[in-house]
């Protein structure tokens, strides 16, 4: 992963496992993306491995896409430096609308280019 495409690529892929509504897929997913012992850190919540992380994905994407009807993408932000990505996501009304809520994903990259840290900050929503 040595070009803007690839880390460009990585975002959308990041925002789609957290959209993606067949579970078998979800799981496919997390394990391309984050190495087995991933790490991820919101808020107070802290998870590591593929179970938890597994877990963390489904449960927002059960709140969020499943019954909140929202959709998340990438804000095509997306810049590496130094064995990081960082890029901004938005959660939008899959039918359409204001975005409903806006994070910035801080990602230490393993060797071989998966998540090996994934630091995600839910940022202030802007109003209309």
């Amino acid at each position: 992963m040595t070009t803007d495409i690839s880390f460009a690529e990585l975002a959308d892929r990041y925002v789609a496992a957290w959209n993606e509504t067949d579970a078998a897929a979800r799981r496919a997913a997390i394990a391309r993306l984050w190495v087995p012992e991933g790490e991820h850190y919101v808020r107070t919540l802290q998870v590591k491995g593929y179970e938890a992380l597994e877990q963390r994905v489904t449960g927002s994407h059960e709140k969020n896409v499943r019954d909140g009807g929202f959709r998340f993408v990438a804000a095509g932000d997306a810049q590496f430096l130094h064995g990081a990505v960082m890029f901004h996501w938005h959660m939008v009304p899959a039918a359409g609308g204001p975005i409903a809520a806006l994070g910035l994903e801080f990602l230490l990259l393993a060797e071989d280019g998966r998540i090996a840290v994934d630091y995600q900050f839910i940022l202030p929503t802007p109003t209309a």
